[in-house]
């Protein structure tokens, strides 16, 4: 008998962390919220609110945060891992002996590993093998879902009774999860949609106006979607909320962190500073990279991606990206 997942940590005290800890809370489930910093767990505990992350947003829910990784972990059964991608090894290696055999783990930052050019579920069968490796992706910002706004995303494991269950598990009336089987697709819309968001924005940002960035955005989706397929994952999936969907919001709201850091691009800001300590995390920035050496080990075109990967490493200037863009040879519309 599928379990019912009453008992739900969360880890990660950054804005779409505690934002999901909320949605669970709401969805009648146990929850637990870890945060790496002890006065943020204090803050987020005895205040209702997460004023560095989540600033104007205070809840009534009772939400039980704490800053340690074991007291968070203690009952869990199922965990959200909410922390940046980039840093998804080292959590779970932080997470060796604390969560039990067979717990659902749910991949809920948006990334590939940089250095290795691995999907996150594959750095957890590497790191944690004992746990269910699964994400949760799709068109939502942490405001909304704090704010008990609608919000539906996509949760994905191997196996769809699992899922489901893991579905309704979080479901509530503003939160509305749908299951699917689908992880390698649901990884790559996330991962991918982030570095189309920076292309978009660095257009916004050099006064390129609204039309050119609907046209990035569709021919960055035939992109997505073209690499999504060639590492196995399922059309109707790139298709749904955690692939098109996602990109259609995070290609088009300044509340998008990538989005933000491409509009910077765009009037002149160097990725080196935007990348600096202390500065938001855009994940698509290191995505963008591996994007381009995935897309070139599959014999696909990527010209966007590469476009992007170039101008983060300072090796060409957003106004000739663009302009590159703009003037490739016509050729007939397809994916």
């Amino acid at each position: 008998m599928t379990e019912a997942f009453q008992n739900i940590c969360v880890l990660g005290g950054g804005s779409w962390g505690t934002a999901l800890a909320l949605a669970a809370h709401r969805a009648e489930r146990q929850t637990v919220l870890w945060a790496r910093d002890e006065n943020t767990a204090r803050t987020i505990a005895t205040t209702h609110q997460n004023p560095k992350y989540l600033p104007g947003i205070t809840w009534n829910e009772d939400l039980l945060a704490t800053a340690s990784l074991s007291k968070a972990l203690a009952d869990a059964q199922a965990v959200l891992l909410v922390t940046p991608a980039q840093s998804t090894r080292q959590m779970l290696k932080a997470m060796k002996g604390l969560v039990r055999e067979g717990t659902p783990l749910l991949l809920c930052a948006k990334g590939i590993e940089a250095e290795t050019g691995l999907l996150l579920s594959d750095v957890v069968k590497q790191e944690l093998p004992e746990v269910i490796a699964g994400a949760l992706s799709g068109p939502s910002f942490a405001h909304d879902v704090a704010s008990g706004l609608p919000t539906a995303v996509t949760i994905a494991t191997p196996d769809i009774e699992r899922t489901d269950a893991l579905s309704q598990a979080l479901a509530s009336t503003s939160l509305r999860p749908y299951a699917s089987d689908d992880l390698i697709g649901v990884q790559i819309g996330g991962a991918l949609k982030n570095v189309l968001a920076i292309a978009c924005g660095a257009a916004v940002g050099f006064g390129l106006g609204s039309s050119a960035q609907a046209a990035l955005t569709t021919r960055g989706f035939a992109e997505l979607t073209r690499l999504g397929v060639a590492l196995g994952a399922k059309r109707e999936t790139l298709t749904g909320l955690s692939g098109l969907g996602d990109l259609i919001l995070t290609c088009s709201s300044t509340q998008s962190r990538n989005f933000s850091f491409g509009v910077e691009l765009g009037k002149g800001k160097s990725a080196t500073d935007l990348v600096a300590p202390g500065q938001k995390l855009a994940e698509g920035a290191y995505s963008a990279k591996i994007a381009v050496k995935l897309a070139a080990q599959h014999q696909i075109e990527m010209p966007i991606a590469q476009s992007i990967s170039k101008v983060i490493a300072g090796e060409l200037s957003v106004g000739r990206a663009l302009s590159d863009l703009m003037t490739r040879p016509l050729k007939r519309e397809a994916l």
